[in-house]
């Protein structure tokens, strides 16, 4: 049972209290309550979806060749998310992700495979973090530089 936690804490990012909750309604069956926390997790995202958000950060990432670099916004809802080293982690993911795909829009990038996991999409890894914040996240502009 503990490994599933930490296994699923790992995967969604979720509090061990849904992680726990899931587990319990799937009967301990790690797969089902995988998919019991992804449809909780988009629960989640989807009623915050509607709140603003005023605060977040801007990432760089500039590829080791030097040729290629993106900035991309992230935004929430508060500064102390923002401030968070998980926050501004996904902030770079994104950003390495908008230099090595080069998505033409947001509902492009969104819909993209996750270059570092293709079974989740870069909209997954948002929601998720919607979960795991409890705070509206949404990317923001970005733009791709290639010399």
């Amino acid at each position: 049972m503990i490994e599933y936690v930490k296994q699923l804490r790992e995967e969604t990012g979720a509090s061990i209290g849904e992680i726990r909750s899931a587990l319990a309604e799937a009967n301990q069956d790690i797969v089902r309550a995988r998919e019991v926390l992804k449809s909780r997790i988009g629960a989640i995202a989807d009623k915050k979806a509607a709140r603003e958000v005023k605060a977040g950060i801007v990432d760089a990432y500039i590829h080791g060749n030097g040729r290629i670099g993106a900035l991309t916004e992230l935004h929430c809802e508060t500064d102390f998310v923002a401030r968070n080293p998980k926050f501004r982690e996904l902030a770079h993911d994104i950003a390495m992700h908008v230099a090595a795909m080069a998505p033409r829009d947001r509902e492009t990038l969104e819909a993209q495979e996750f270059i570092r996991d293709p079974k989740r999409t870069v909209g997954d890894l948002v929601r998720e973090a919607v979960g795991t914040f409890g705070e509206n996240i949404r990317i923001g502009n970005f733009v791709r530089f290639e010399l």
